[in-house]
């Protein structure tokens, strides 16, 4: 599954499984744009990345204003003149006491960094790759999406909205484009230092692999998606959550 030659923008990309992506594209031959709000912490991943021997360019953006997105996308292609992968990964879950104390400006941050913000970047890089003749775009989801919860609810339904997003755009920039979606379970990243483990193993039990993943799981299903591998996937919705039944 190698990546040779080509350029992944990965929003997200400085931590958690967004980091595991952006190292294992580089390990299997890419060069990356690194994209989050902390540019230190992007200038640190992009520092792995050059010592693997491939290019890295660190960007500041937050996803979730729309007005910025074109500044990234413009960045990313003065640098390297393509994307060939684009992986939507940036996204938030914040804590709220009950779904009654939900604000406005609680809900709008979590739709624009999780919905609207992965829509902007579909429509104007899936743009460019049609007129430069291919490539794929990975939504990364979460099953939440499909079995939402009161602790989570704004989360759940903007992501799956972003499942819906991947089936649209899977037919709109086809057939020279693949948009697929990455649909994690848990997966104990720096998020997860945040949750009540005892509570949580305990869920687990119920699941097919009795445990949460870890964070290099998540790169075998990228990789997949990412590259030729998976040529005749699109509109696809690849779980990698352990067994959630």
């Amino acid at each position: 599954m190698t990546l040779s030659g080509r350029v992944a923008l990965v929003t997200g990309g400085s931590r958690g499984l967004g980091r595991e992506m952006v190292l294992a594209f580089a390990a299997a031959g890419a060069d990356v744009v690194i994209a989050s709000r902390n540019l230190d912490s992007c200038e640190k991943v992009a520092d792995e990345v050059r010592a693997l021997g491939r290019r890295a360019l660190p960007l500041a953006c937050h996803v979730g204003r729309w007005e910025e997105i074109p500044a990234l996308v413009e960045a990313a292609y003065a640098e390297f003149g393509k994307v060939d992968v684009l992986v939507n990964n940036a996204g938030m879950s914040p804590v709220y006491d009950t779904v009654f104390d939900v604000s406005e400006k609680l809900f709008d941050a979590v739709v624009n960094l999780n919905f609207k913000g992965p829509f902007r970047l579909c429509a104007l890089v899936g743009e460019r790759m049609v007129r430069d003749g291919g490539g794929t775009i990975i939504n990364v989801s979460s099953t939440g999406s499909l079995r939402s919860r009161p602790a989570i609810i704004p989360y759940a339904a903007s992501k799956a909205a972003l499942n819906s997003l991947t089936e649209g755009f899977a037919l709109a920039l086809g057939p020279t484009v693949r948009v697929n979606t990455l649909m994690p379970g848990p997966f104990l990243t720096d998020i997860s230092a945040a949750w009540d483990m005892e509570a949580t193993e305990a869920a687990m039990q119920a699941h097919a692999l009795k445990r949460a993943g870890r964070p290099e799981e998540i790169v075998g299903a990228a990789l997949y998606l990412a590259s030729d591998a998976s040529s005749f996937t699109t509109g696809a919705t690849l779980r990698v959550d352990g067994g959630i039944p």
